[in-house]
């Protein structure tokens, strides 16, 4: 695979998103499944896990820390904070005690005695981004986290905050089909030396073909979340439907699997970009690594992007209320 830069590491192209083995698409896998899969990625190449306090609400880091701990010393492990379950409840708290309290909770769960890059998971509006960044950056200075993150932001965000202190990545939703990144933060993190992480690259499992039809939008889990995303309403995913076939028909002309394909464009458009895709099925992660060895033309990316343009995508990509939590531009 391919090496990328993540702040003082070394990184594999493509790492794992490892949100849904725990939290946000459904019931998800039992333990041993999740475990199977954590496992099966570090054999094949694998070495940047991502994980969160907001993940199960903490399930994720204990699975994380478990399953991977024998395996410390050669994988770089992320985690975030300022966003994370209290009594049950999603809370974004950016305040300095907070992220300490959540950078203690996340060590012991993750069992490591430091974090390698550690998230500002969104940027609490009640509190300065400064004051934020200034936590994280007292738990570096105690040896608790190497490297800083953001998640969610904006380039004038990340300016201010790496007034601060150096900031290592950005973690913001980037695919085919997500592209507000290409406004004003993907340019800036390559300004600032800012690695790029692209979450949801495979756009939520869209581009993969895992919901190939109105039918299959029906069958959603009730608590899956794709389900209060506007993309996935019923009278915009009609019309994104038109957009999957087109980009599958390219695909299957390639002879690649789609979600391959999506991975590849985004490896392509800047050696900063880490692609963090996330499965349940083993099948999927390895055809998700495909991506690593995919060479693209600038013709072909020239057609990827012309399929895009016929085919427009309908809908937001959060609703009303999620917007209004997060700092990107839109």
């Amino acid at each position: 695979m391919r090496v990328r830069t993540l702040g003082e590491f070394k990184v594999n192209a493509i790492g794992l998103g490892c949100m849904n083995l725990s939290h946000a698409y459904g019931t998800p896998p039992d333990e041993k499944t999740a475990e199977t899969l954590l496992l099966t990625a570090f054999d094949s190449g694998v070495n940047l896990f991502d994980t969160a306090a907001l993940y199960g609400f903490g399930a994720n880091e204990t699975l994380v820390g478990r399953v991977l701990k024998p395996h410390r010393k050669d994988i770089v492990l992320t985690s975030k904070c300022g966003m994370q379950g209290v009594n049950g409840v999603r809370v974004i708290d950016g305040r300095a005690a907070t992220i300490k309290q959540t950078c203690e909770d996340a060590l012991r769960r993750l069992q490591t005695d430091v974090i390698d890059l550690y998230y500002l998971h969104r940027l609490d509006k009640n509190v300065p981004i400064e004051d934020s960044v200034g936590a994280l950056a007292d738990l570096v200075r105690e040896g608790k986290i190497r490297n800083i993150g953001l998640s969610e932001m904006s380039a004038a965000t990340l300016r201010r905050a790496c007034a601060v202190h150096p900031i290592a990545a950005m973690q913001t939703e980037y695919s085919l089909w997500t592209r507000n990144a290409e406004i004003a933060v993907l340019a800036a993190c390559r300004e600032l030396g800012v690695a790029f992480v692209a979450f949801s690259p495979v756009g939520r499992g869209f581009l993969a073909g895992g919901i190939s039809s109105m039918a299959a939008l029906a069958h959603l889990a009730e608590k899956d979340i794709r389900r209060g995303m506007p993309r996935f309403y019923p009278e915009y995913f009609e019309q994104n439907l038109a957009f999957l076939t087109a980009f599958q028909d390219l695909a299957n002309s390639w002879g690649y699997a789609p979600a391959s394909l999506a991975l590849a464009w985004l490896l392509h458009q800047s050696e900063h970009i880490i692609p963090i895709p996330g499965t349940t099925r083993i099948s999927h992660l390895l055809e998700n690594l495909t991506a690593a060895d995919r060479v693209l033309s600038k013709i072909d990316l020239a057609q990827m992007d012309a399929v895009v343009r016929a085919h427009p995508i309908a809908g937001a990509r959060y609703n009303d209320a999620t917007q209004r939590e997060i700092d990107t531009e839109n």
